[in-house]
């Protein structure tokens, strides 16, 4: 169809935040904006041209327009997931665009038809090349470079994949092909054009800071506070607020910043600026950097390498060279070089020599290199794909929004670590034999294909990761094989928010279980998977091991996580330290990802190294001195629980359990908080109509925003002075400023409203919205004045510990004769609130954003959005699907070397990558760490198998006469087994006892039937008597 009409839309573009909400917080809305006016145009539906497709209608263009008149081969269907069997034979195009148009609504996928001539391309932003021919490139390039068209050309081959923003030489080879014949290398290119400009080249939040110190000088120096370091860098730029008395900073233009230390920088000059008192923030500011690209011809002389393994440094030269004679025989012989052909490769390997000779700025060859090269040439493979397709997705964002820095502008990437070596890769085993997998039985050849159907591996999770480890996994043919299986597990339901990214879900799938409905969509790309994917939907952990159990984890080859929490993470590394099976471990984080492979009796296990805690505040800056917004909303998310679901959960567990009272008088100093609570909520506070939700919540208002901010002044007047004679209220240390109720003031309104809608759900009442109609009743309630009083104790120091005052007896009983007896409330239950960030008709993020903004409004803090709020409290993790796709690509190299079954270190890696910046970075896995008893060597992956339910007197024998140690402690779990100070008389009765009889004593609770072996821990002392460190055991008690 034709593409004429797509102008760009001059209209302001709204946002579906619901459906796009994780991808905002890693692009942004002003991003989002540029995308939603741009119009892309993909050449080519391969793999490789579906992959970018995909994630860029995923991300939200204004629309997608694809090219490919060619007709379905069954080898297509290797990498592309949108094609099936019955396609054969059709237009790839025509066939892919419905399907691409199926993941986002808002996002309109059209097709060029007949031939792609220039005139076709002026409505587009961004045009996108693959499986394209140099002369074409080279065309269409100088017409979108002329017209301010952004430009990406990309190809994968094999192992190897390369984006070009630069492409390769004119060389004139006499002896194979006529004088003017131009050689090319497939690459990803980008041409941005001239003077293009990068917004923001990170993509990491501003960094801020407060003030200490400025020196009136030539080169002023700031000094920020206390222990807290900058973390500017130099040539970074800062402007301030806030300063009293140098306020010539306040608002200033950005100042260039020269890092003096950790806590220290310069700025230019502020000898003629006033004297500074005190006060003061900096904040970052992200500068613009323009950026200027070669076109295409102009590249080709003088190719610029992005590096992404430094370990392979010399190879983007060599590889440049050899795509060139790569398409060099294929103007030759009209084809690439067939499977492992030992003469074809002959042949390229000789172009290559050729073309190396004639340059100018010749490089070393590596004929293995190049062979390999030619020998895979032909392959398709679905992890490569996922690689440069995420990579290439990105790129096209970058050209879209000016969001991140684009590539510069040529990048090979290979993986030829990931070749077998189990089997022998000949030109027969390698060539196709008309199925779906020839594009990897070209590089693995028909052996290892075998070897990867035969497979079996267990999926931990069915979101974004799992959907497209699934997909990858489908094209590879996965446990397809007779011996073959796929377990994945995963308990959610699919959510709007998960469709931005989660790309196997429909809008028709939201409430449905995720493992189910990918299993589905999985099934009907690979009719082979049929049968072969079992979906599961348990959590996994201590209490599904009657389902995850011995007999389930022996049957596996493998383990991948696909999870989003740490606690999940470290089961399953332990679950398969326990098994000895290898995991695959992944995550993103907005443009950042990491891979992690963990290999039995060769690596460190995930759990070997620890990420660091997750940020908190002092209680007694969320309490009575916040000085950041942060602050306020972390404040305000602790009473969201304060409010709507202790209180709430409590009076149901009076109301259910008898011992209630009791429990909570055991409780020391917080049993009379615990039982106040239930009498509020019960007696006092229990509301009958909507209206007195609405005096409830102005009561709460003029407690939190008024009275509470008297008090704390009364006790600390904003010119009260600290003992070394300095300002209480400086530093840190905000004064904050009592709020007068203003029904007309909107941040008012806002949280009564809030705050009077979920008090109402708490108690099953119905709520109102209407604005006037709470301004009318408002204007009704009187509130008490207040008085502040004396004695009253705040915490300044976090080292502070001020106990609630304890109640006496009398006091705490007055409180439980209030209480209505529960038979008195028979059926009666409160609604806790669970806290669901998704939800925006809930009023959970309202609240907290109204709750929020008026403290930050106590303390001059400058509000956030709802946008903002809902990413601090809801702990939104950012995502985006190109870094997903990136990342699993990877994830499933390494998942090629674990069914070869590799067991060298440097045949693995380990990566992190950033597309922002761009950044890759790939290492060898950290070896396990060996440990030694008398001449025994040792790993994590060591322990003692010991088979029989001995008695633990056995079972110390046995130690002592088979590795001569003696067992001083012995534990299972928590539970103390046995010690050498334990009382002589109940040693001797446990010496008697089988093991599993001593440990359901202990524990007092029955061995669960599906446990087959218990794990023991030992402290030991050696032949010589001296403690030393050994393997745990594993104590077989059932067969």
């Amino acid at each position: 169809m034709s593409t004429a009409s797509m102008d760009v839309d001059k209209t302001e573009p709204t946002i579906d935040e619901g459906l796009y909400s994780r991808q905002l917080y890693v692009l942004g809305h002003e991003a989002m904006k540029k995308m939603s006016t741009s119009n892309v145009l993909i050449v080519g539906m391969k793999g490789l041209g579906v992959e970018i497709a995909k994630n860029v209608v995923l991300a939200g263009v204004k629309s997608v327009t694809i090219y490919d008149p060619e007709p379905v081969r069954i080898c297509d269907l290797s990498t592309q997931f949108f094609l099936r069997e019955e396609d054969v034979g059709k237009p790839r195009a025509a066939v892919s665009a419905p399907r691409l148009a199926e993941l986002n609504q808002y996002v309109p996928v059209s097709v060029i038809e007949g031939e792609l001539t220039i005139d076709k391309l002026q409505s587009f932003q961004v045009v996108v090349l693959t499986e394209i021919s140099l002369k074409k490139q080279l065309e269409i390039n100088d017409f979108t470079h002329a017209n301010g068209i952004k430009f990406i050309a990309t190809d994968v081959r094999g192992l190897f994949g390369l984006v070009d923003h630069s492409a390769c030489l004119y060389i004139y080879i006499e002896d194979w092909l006529p004088p003017n014949f131009v050689y090319h290398c497939r690459t990803t290119f980008n041409d941005f054009g001239s003077e293009f400009v990068v917004t923001d080249t990170t993509g990491e939040n501003p960094l801020t800071g407060m003030v200490a110190a400025v020196s009136k000088e030539v080169e002023g120096v700031i000094t920020c506070l206390d222990e807290t370091r900058h973390g500017l860098e130099d040539g970074t730029y800062v402007t301030f607020s806030e300063i009293k008395g140098m306020v010539e900073l306040n608002g200033c233009e950005p100042k260039k910043v020269k890092v003096l230390g950790p806590y220290t920088f310069a700025i230019d000059d502020t000898s003629n600026f006033g004297t500074y008192i005190d006060g003061g923030i900096f904040t970052e500011v992200k500068m613009p950097k323009t950026l200027n690209f070669k076109s295409l011809r102009e590249s080709l002389e003088q190719p610029d390498f992005f590096i992404t393994d430094y370990g392979k440094f010399d190879r983007p030269a060599q590889l440049h060279v050899g795509f060139q004679a790569l398409h060099a025989f294929v103007e030759l012989h009209g084809h690439l070089p067939r499977p492992h052909s030992e003469a074809d490769a002959d042949e390229v390997l000789r172009i290559t020599k050729t073309i190396n000779d004639k340059r100018e700025d010749k490089t070393d060859i590596d004929d293995k290199l190049i062979k390999e090269l030619a020998y895979g040439a032909t392959g398709d493979l679905s992890p490569m794909v996922a690689i440069l397709g995420g990579l290439v997705a990105q790129e096209v964002l970058k050209a879209c929004s000016g969001k991140f820095h684009p590539i510069q502008q040529l990048m090979y990437f290979d993986s030829l670590e990931s070749l077998p070596k189990s089997v022998e890769l000949t030109e027969e085993s390698c060539r196709p034999i008309g199925s779906r997998y020839d594009g990897q039985i070209a590089v693995f050849g028909k052996d290892f294909q075998n070897k990867i159907a035969d497979f079996r591996e267990f999926l931990v999770g069915a979101g974004a990761i799992g959907c497209e480890m699934l997909k990858n996994w489908a094209m590879m043919g996965l446990g397809t094989g007779p011996r073959g299986e796929i377990h994945v597990t995963d308990m959610d339901t699919i959510e709007k928010s998960n469709l931005n990214r989660q790309f196997l879900f429909r809008p028709n799938d939201v409430g449905n279980l995720k493992s189910d409905t990918a299993t589905a969509a999985i099934e009907r790309m690979n009719p082979g998977t049929k049968g072969k994917v079992i979906a599961h939907q348990d959590r996994v952990g201590v209490e599904t091991e009657n389902v995850y159990g011995d007999t389930f984890f022996e049957n596996l080859d493998g383990v991948t996580n696909a999870l989003d929490n740490v606690e999940a993470r470290k089961y399953m590394d332990r679950r398969c330290v326990y098994f000895r099976k290898p995991l695959l471990e992944s995550g993103t984080l907005g443009t950042k990802g990491n891979t992690q492979v963990v290999i039995p009796y060769l690596t460190e296990s995930y759990s070997s190294s620890q990420d660091p805690p997750e940020k908190s505040y002092p209680s007694c800056t969320l309490r009575n001195f916040p000085n950041a917004i942060e602050h306020t909303i972390q404040w305000a998310r602790d009473l969201f629980e304060g409010l709507f679901r202790i209180p709430a959960e409590n009076v149901n567990i009076y109301l259910r359990e008898p011992k209630f009272v009791e429990q909570s008088l055991s409780q020391g100093t917080r049993a009379k908080e615990i039982l106040e609570g239930v009498r509020n909520y019960l007696v006092t506070a229990r509301p009958l109509s909507f209206e007195e939700c609405i005096t409830w919540a102005r009561f709460k208002f003029e407690e939190y925003y008024n009275n509470n901010i008297q008090q704390l002044l009364f006790n600390f007047p904003k010119d009260s002075v600290t003992s070394s004679g300095t300002l209480f209220w400086s530093g840190p240390k905000r004064a904050p400023d009592p709020l007068v109720f203003d029904c007309n003031n909107d941040a008012h309104l806002d949280f009564i409203i809030t705050a009077a809608n979920l008090h109402a759900f708490n108690y099953g009442l119905k709520g109102e919205i209407d604005r006037e109609y709470f301004k009318s009743f408002l204007s009704m309630i009187e509130v008490p004045d207040f008085e502040p009083k004396s004695g009253v104790k705040i915490q300044v120091q976090e080292n502070e510990t001020i106990a609630p005052q304890a109640a006496d007896e009398k006091e705490l009983q007055d409180i439980i004769n209030e209480l209505p007896a529960p038979s008195s409330l028979a059926g009666f239950r409160l609604n806790a609130v669970e806290f669901e960030k998704d939800d925006d008709t809930n009023f959970h993020i309202d609240f907290i954003a109204a709750a929020s903004n008026l403290r930050a409004m106590n303390y001059a803090i400058t509000p956030a959005d709802r946008h903002k709020t809902k990413f601090i409290a809801g702990k939104i993790i950012p995502a985006i699907a190109t870094t997903t796709s990136l990342v699993t690509g990877l994830v499933c190299l390494e998942l090629y070397k674990i069914i070869d079954g590799k067991q060298k270190l440097e045949d693995y890696r380990n990566g992190f990558i950033n597309l922002a910046l761009p950044f890759f970075g790939f290492s060898e896995p950290i070896s396990m760490q060996k440990f030694k008893y008398h001449e025994v060597e040792w790993s994590l992956w060591d322990r003692f198998d010991v088979e029989g339910d001995l008695t633990l007197q056995e079972f110390l024998d046995y130690f002592k006469t088979m590795h001569e140690l003696e067992v001083t402690m012995l534990s299972a779990d928590v539970s103390m087994l046995y010690s050498f100070f334990m009382p002589k008389k109940k040693v001797e009765e446990r010496k008697a006892m089988r093991m599993s009889q001593l440990v359901e004593q202990i524990t007092k609770k029955p061995i669960p039937p599906h446990v087959r072996a218990l794990t023991l821990e030992m402290c030991v002392n050696d032949r010589s008597g001296e403690d030393v460190e050994v393997p745990y055991v594993r104590l077989v008690i059932r067969k």
